[in-house]
């Protein structure tokens, strides 16, 4: 006879369900439930060891329609929406002025 064993997978939960969040401005709004954000890293140049500023675009769904252009927000990482959309909006944290 074999003896089935029922273990916890939290640690598998866990891993699966830790989805990135980065900040970033919305510099297009133009589409109907999609934002485009865009987010500035600084890393360091591995010879001259000199940061240097890296910007990426990111496409998010926004329900809503809540964000506006210079808005900061908060994105999450989600399943694929679309061809280029992989994130959906949090919360925005500051309104443009």
């Amino acid at each position: 006879m074999t003896e089935i064993t029922t273990t916890s997978s939290t640690a598998e939960d866990a891993v699966r369900n830790a989805r990135k969040v980065r900040e970033g401005v919305v510099v297009s709004n133009k589409m109907n439930k999609t934002i485009v954000i865009s987010i500035v890293e600084r890393v360091r140049h591995p010879r001259y060891s000199k940061f240097v500023a890296r910007t990426k675009k990111l496409y998010a769904h926004d329900e809503t329609n809540d964000a506006k252009i210079g808005d900061r927000v908060r994105v999450m990482e989600t399943r694929p929406m679309s061809k280029q959309k992989r994130w959906r909006l949090i919360e925005v944290l500051e309104r443009a002025k």
